[in-house]
């Protein structure tokens, strides 16, 4: 893809933030992106990875279509991107690999429908779907992705759709949010800031954004053709995410990174000053909006980050109420260990035996309580399959790969599956990513 028409998308998109302040064009926008994706995908009988480029285009823009009412179902997302996946799998003329580990992955997980138990008055399907629409999406995408060959520009072309609708919430957000100055900044996440909606979601999807662009970066990919209106679109995912006062999609970000950092510097060890120069542009600007937004909120936002309150006191909690949501988990696993006590049942079995009236915030705690030791063994295969596909990777696709891993799993740690992205960005760490024999560079 040309710089040119990165540039031209980039701008458009900016511009669509703005027109998407109205629910009812984000629902009509949100509706073409289904069927135009669905034309697309069966026209060219999937053969440039449409499911693919269709489904990442979604990823980026779920919160968007969220937060600015877009959306005739809450899970639509996850549906479409299934949908994708799925007709790109069945039409595509190549054949693709199947792994069985994940179809019996899906398998497993269906397994705990059986024993769901939740109050009469409640929908079980709903409890069902909430849980499971995240997990089973993740089996279809690793299906999808397993092995399946990208070059180097793909993979970039393939996060930079990821990236559009992540600046039309940038726009969106500027003219959604109040101005600072009118915020009532404290010690937890901010919805004012996060344009009325979830703060975790908001800062998870901006701070992928954060990454896009880091490495759009360190491969000289120009988004809006000038170096500096790139490093300005840069610091204003970092300065939006930062105000969200939601830590975990921030340093997510941060630490994939320097995850990615690190395997690119083992893999282009004659490019260092070139890594150094972006490594500290990256660490200049990090500290500098830090710094700013901490005055600008009051302190609150340095708080924050330290765990104290308004006042400066340290707090007793951490993990701002999801450590007790964790160790109910561990009980219903230690009380129903074969089994669990079923796909869904965890908010009521906790509001009933512990007076706690929330859903899961961590996947991995969710899986053990409501799977029991076969959600352990799903555990297992998920972490086992990705690290030994990593190992036997070049270098600079480890950069790729291990950043994509760690996403996943850290999200799922702090925001469970609620969006699609860990899914999908999952799905994306067991790919092949293929490199030119000629830049031996780019290999071990």
């Amino acid at each position: 893809m040309t710089n040119k028409r990165r540039f031209i998308l980039s701008v458009l998109h900016l511009g669509l933030g703005v027109v998407l302040l109205s629910g009812v064009v984000s629902k009509i926008f949100s509706l073409l992106i289904l069927f135009f994706g669905i034309y697309f995908i069966i026209k060219n009988r999937n053969e440039n990875n449409e499911a693919a480029f269709f489904s990442a285009y979604i990823v980026g823009g779920e919160v968007l279509f969220r937060m600015s009412g877009g959306l005739f179902l809450y899970e639509l997302p996850k549906y479409s991107i299934l949908f994708f996946l799925i007709i790109g799998l069945y039409i595509e003329d190549k054949r693709h690999h199947i792994s069985v580990s994940y179809l019996v992955y899906i398998l497993l997980l269906l397994v705990g429908i059986s024993f769901t138990n939740i109050p009469f008055n409640e929908s079980i399907r709903k409890a069902i779907a909430f849980n499971l629409s995240g997990p089973i999406l993740l089996g279809v995408s690793a299906i999808y992705f397993y092995k399946r060959v990208f070059k180097l520009d793909e993979i970039l072309n393939l996060l930079f759709f990821m990236a559009l609708p992540i600046f039309s919430m940038l726009s969106l957000l500027f003219f959604k949010t109040p101005e600072l100055a009118k915020i009532g900044f404290g010690s937890s996440a901010n919805f004012a800031a996060s344009g009325g909606y979830g703060p975790n979601q908001v800062s998870t999807i901006l701070g992928l954004g954060i990454f896009i662009i880091t490495v759009h970066l360190y491969f000289k990919q120009r988004i809006f053709i000038i170096f500096l209106l790139d490093v300005v679109v840069f610091m204003y995912l970092i300065f939006r995410g930062l105000i969200t006062f939601s830590r975990g999609g921030m340093l997510t970000a941060f630490i994939c990174i320097a995850l990615f950092l690190f395997f690119y510097v083992l893999a282009t060890r004659e490019k260092l000053k070139s890594i150094m120069k972006y490594g500290g542009l990256i660490l200049f600007f990090g500290i500098s909006l830090g710094v700013y937004t901490s005055n600008v909120t009051g302190g609150m936002l340095e708080n924050r980050y330290m765990n104290k309150n308004a006042a400066g006191i340290a707090k007793k909690d951490i993990t701002t109420g999801r450590a007790s949501l964790f160790k109910s988990e561990l009980e219903f696993f230690i009380n129903n260990p074969f089994f669990g006590i079923g796909v869904g049942s965890g908010k009521y079995a906790r509001r009933e035996l512990h007076n706690i009236e929330a859903a899961s915030h961590n996947e991995i705690s969710r899986l053990l309580g409501e799977h029991g030791v076969i959600g352990l063994l799903i555990l297992l295969l998920l972490i086992y399959i990705p690290l030994k596909h990593l190992y036997y990777s070049p270098y600079l696709a480890r950069a790729f790969l291990s950043a994509f891993f760690l996403f996943w799993f850290l999200t799922i740690n702090h925001s469970a599956m609620r969006i699609a992205f860990p899914a999908f960005i999952y799905g994306l760490s067991v790919c092949t990513i293929y490199f030119d024999e000629n830049e031996d560079s780019l290999h071990r």
